[in-house]
């Protein structure tokens, strides 16, 4: 199955992702290893530093067990000799002991013994290492690959500099929400600013509709939205009310006066998706006056539209749709990546 060249390059013919890619599973599966596997995926925030800490990557889609460590390492986190799980909480540590069997691996991964294996021949070999998973820094958020498609320098090559100066960051709360759609369908609202008038009546008297404008990048778009005047939102002459950075294909970092909100989208199937909310505060006292003020309000505008959406493109009636060629720059960006790994 293939979606290579589905959608034109050039957003004034191009026709939006055939329905086909939402509706059938075989889509849906293709997606683990095409999509989610090649590409960086969000694996944690400044958060206190712990030697090592488990994390299911993308659960009930991807599963894949890992393991990051202190100093910046991603380790699988299975077990060579028979597969269990290392570590299943956060913990401080100076090795890593499997409770099955007791093989022992060192902080770097690296197999140092194993009970009961004398006399076994070719024993250890690089296979009885703990793989390591391709792991980088974005300011203090740190991300990890499978398989990855391009080097992380190179993926958030263009906003990178975001997240170099930003300010101590704390966490202030952790939400999920489950939304009965598919996962593209959420991130293509997300990527265009152009509904904002129609669906959310709050935020439109925050942001300056007019001025709202979209960047693309290779891997990643960044919507920014101005208000007027400036303090009804907590910004400035020269700031922004809120930037909306996308990095293909699920992570969302939300900048605004107060800090940032982090938003990971996680298939679960063709037609339910998690979106992990993730607040952290660098100034509380902007909090209530800024855009981003109501996130949860706006998450439940954009969870119904989506919902919507989802019911209508079961329709036999519809097939694909056209772009705004001025306002769903970011939704035709995200369509054509979708089409470039799913090849």
């Amino acid at each position: 199955m293939s979606l290579a060249n589905t959608v034109d390059a050039d957003i004034r013919k191009a026709n939006t992702l055939p329905v086909d890619f939402y509706l059938d599973p075989q889509f849906f599966e293709l997606s683990k290893e095409r999509i989610f596997a090649r590409s960086w995926q969000f694996a944690s925030g400044p958060e206190a530093e712990i030697d090592l800490t488990p994390l299911t990557l993308l659960p009930g889609f991807l599963d894949e067990p890992l393991l990051l460590t202190k100093h910046g390492k991603c380790l699988s986190n299975v077990c060579t000799h028979r597969g269990k799980i290392l570590v299943e909480q956060a913990c401080d540590a100076n090795l890593i002991r499997c409770g099955y069997h007791g093989r022992r691996f060192s902080l770097e991964g690296k197999f140092l013994s194993m009970p009961e294996f004398d006399g076994v021949e070719n024993f250890p070999t690089a296979a009885d290492d703990l793989r390591e998973i391709a792991a980088a820094e974005l300011g203090s958020f740190r991300f990890v690959s499978l398989e990855p498609i391009e080097s992380f320098e190179n993926y958030v090559a263009g906003v990178d500099h975001f997240f170099k100066t930003e300010a101590p960051l704390n966490l202030t709360a952790t939400r999920d929400y489950e939304v009965n759609a598919h996962w593209a369908l959420y991130c293509e609202n997300y990527l265009e600013g152009f509904h904002i008038p129609y669906v959310h009546r709050g935020l439109n008297e925050v942001v300056d509709y007019g001025t709202y404008t979209t960047e693309t990048f290779r891997y990643s778009s960044l919507q920014t939205a101005w208000s007027e005047p400036p303090a009804i939102a907590g910004g400035s002459d020269t700031d922004p009310v809120a930037r909306y950075l996308f990095i293909f294909p699920n992570t969302m970092f939300n900048f605004y006066p107060w800090g940032i909100s982090v938003n990971v989208v996680e298939p679960i199937a063709p037609a339910k998706t998690r979106v992990r909310f993730l607040t952290y505060i660098s100034d509380e006292s902007k909090l209530k006056t800024s855009a981003g003020a109501d996130l949860h309000g706006v998450e439940m505008e954009d969870e119904a539209v989506v919902e919507s959406v989802q019911k209508g493109v079961r329709s036999r009636y519809y097939l694909h749709g056209r772009y705004s060629p001025t306002r769903e720059q970011g939704t035709h960006h995200f369509h054509r990546l979708i089409a470039e790994f799913m090849g």
